[in-house]
């Protein structure tokens, strides 16, 4: 049918997967974490607060993923607007937009199928490695270190 288009998106399964890898990283690293994975279409998939994350950081979370599925993470997102001070002003005030690290799209075969969102540790970078984390169960989507 000429009007309908096929699209991929990530299953309920490694979703749930993805958030099982995040927590039990978080554990390892003694962090309590909120993680969020949605689909292509921006629509929460698997969740998972882990006891003591912060409950501001639920939503932070589902954001840094809805972010994220611009196509980069939400750390090169940050890296992109900080060079532009309309960019910089404008783009962070958008509903469910968050412009710092822990957001990552999930790509398979370079079709992003959905987006990843950590939050809740005390610095940005325990998100970044929890979120790495379950990335790992998607070997097209693991990022280069930055």
């Amino acid at each position: 049918m000429a009007n309908v288009v096929k699209k991929h998106s990530i299953s309920s399964e490694l979703a749930q997967k993805m958030v099982d890898e995040a927590v039990a990283k978080a554990r390892q690293i003694g962090v309590a974490e909120n993680v969020a994975i949605l689909d292509d279409g921006g629509n929460l998939k698997a969740f998972s607060r882990m006891d003591g994350a912060p409950i501001l950081s639920i939503e932070i979370a589902q954001n840094k993923a809805y972010t994220a599925l611009f196509g980069v993470s939400t750390q090169d997102f940050f890296n992109f607007i900080q060079g532009d001070p309309s960019l910089l002003a404008g783009l962070p005030t958008l509903a469910r937009v968050a412009a710092y690290g822990g957001g990552f799209p999930i790509k398979v075969d370079g079709e992003i199928v959905g987006a990843i969102g950590v939050s809740g540790a005390p610095a940005v970078q325990n998100d970044i490695d929890c979120a790495r984390a379950a990335l790992v169960l998607v070997p097209d989507t693991i990022p280069a270190e930055s």
